[in-house]
């Protein structure tokens, strides 16, 4: 096992995607099966060329936060 520090916020929204889960299974999931399911969805997603291509225009055309600017925006304590 590893640990991986995420932000609040990011912590959050994966705590949420993994009880929508949980309720659409009608099963529990983990923080980590969640994960594992949305890197599942995006390496589908990456495997069609059309959304691959779509994905990697819209990406090169997007302005990306420095990896510290990112954590500085998502450093939000949640309420």
């Amino acid at each position: 096992m590893k640990t991986v520090e995420l932000p609040e916020i990011i912590y959050a929204d994966l705590a949420v995607i993994s009880r929508e889960l949980s309720a659409i299974s009608k099963k529990p999931i983990s923080l980590a099966m969640a994960t594992s399911l949305l890197i599942s969805v995006y390496r589908a997603h990456m495997s069609e060329p059309c959304a691959r291509d779509a994905f990697h225009q819209k990406l090169a055309n997007t302005p990306i936060m420095s990896p510290e600017e990112f954590e500085k925006a998502t450093d939000v304590p949640t309420p």
